[in-house]
């Protein structure tokens, strides 16, 4: 095995509002962050259309360029931003060992993890055309779009019937679309639906396509049992089956729960390996929002700079 070729004191795994914020704070603290910016530099807001809901950007912004304005914030205060992806850890002993895709080993004294979670999809060709132009999978993200028009819910469990009832609250018709004759939902979530007057569910129906060319028109579905399809005119689609964390590389080193996000301690951001912290979507799999990820990569740089105090290393 090659010798390490660097030493990190403070190594942050994944970009996004929890990576970012994450380097900013450390940056600020003389922790030299060098952050691994994965895959998709800045996360799943360089997919996304208009943000309107995070505070300081009362016109709104576009989801790259608030990334953008992220990445340069922490790069201003000196954070190393690295184009590349980490492959490998082992966080068994001090310091961490890390790996990139670049075959290169690093050790770090602390590692904060903010590698997020991805959507997932139900693999159309349309979904991916139309992504960001009424194709969505957050409804309290893109919700207000659809202001009295008609939209459609694609899931059955309790994350597609949250997704419906709020979308109910400001849209004129939610369209819920069930493959089988039965919700996954608990049963408080599918009273909730059914109470809801402005909520349709299509039970045994499947999406086929979504129709529109420079937006959602409509979405072409078929019913499993009869074979029947038909269009639903509609101007958004939302899809709620369900997010990924993005853990694959971790799993055999720290706890998850039984989805794969990474669990943390209490109102913090440490993980079970001292040293080891973890922030934004890959450990919330509630709010998954970009104004709590960034709350929890702040509260991540602050736990890393107290621990590495406490061990002398700062």
């Amino acid at each position: 095995m090659s010798q390490p070729t660097e030493h990190v004191q403070c190594l942050i795994i994944g970009s996004g509002p929890a990576g970012y914020t994450a380097a900013i704070y450390a940056a600020r603290a003389n922790l030299k962050p060098v952050l691994y910016a994965g895959l998709q530099p800045g996360g799943q807001l360089t997919l996304t259309s208009d943000v309107e809901n995070y505070p300081g950007y009362p016109e709104g912004i576009m989801g790259p360029q608030m990334m953008e304005d992220f990445r340069k914030q922490a790069d201003r205060f000196g954070t190393q931003i690295r184009y590349s992806n980490v492959t490998k850890v082992d966080f068994s002993q001090n310091p961490k060992r890390i790996w990139t895709d670049e075959e290169k080993l690093l050790t770090a004294d602390a590692v904060i993890i903010s590698t997020g979670a991805s959507a997932k999809w139900l693999g159309l060709e349309s979904e991916k055309r139309l992504y960001g132009m009424g194709v969505s999978a957050c409804a309290v993200c893109d919700g207000f779009f659809y202001k009295g028009k008609d939209v459609v819910v694609i899931g059955a469990g309790d994350t597609a019937a949250e997704e419906a009832t709020y979308l109910a609250k400001m849209c004129a018709k939610v369209h819920m679309l069930v493959r089988r004759d039965a919700m996954r939902a608990s049963q408080i979530m599918q009273e909730r639906v059914q109470k809801t007057p402005n909520i349709t569910v299509h039970w045994n129906t499947e999406t086929v396509d979504i129709l529109g060319t420079e937006a959602v028109e409509a979405v072409r579905v078929r019913n499993t049992v009869t074979g029947e399809q038909q269009d639903i005119p509609v101007s958004g689609f939302f899809v709620a089956i369900g997010h990924q964390p993005n853990t694959d590389i971790f799993k055999s080193q720290l706890p998850m729960d039984e989805n794969g996000y990474l669990v943390t301690h209490g109102k913090t951001t440490h993980t079970n390996i001292p040293g080891v912290f973890a922030a934004g979507d890959v450990q919330d799999h509630i709010y998954r929002q970009a104004v709590t990820a960034a709350g929890s990569g702040c509260m991540a740089a602050l736990d890393a700079e107290r621990w590495l105090a406490e061990q002398g290393l700062a």
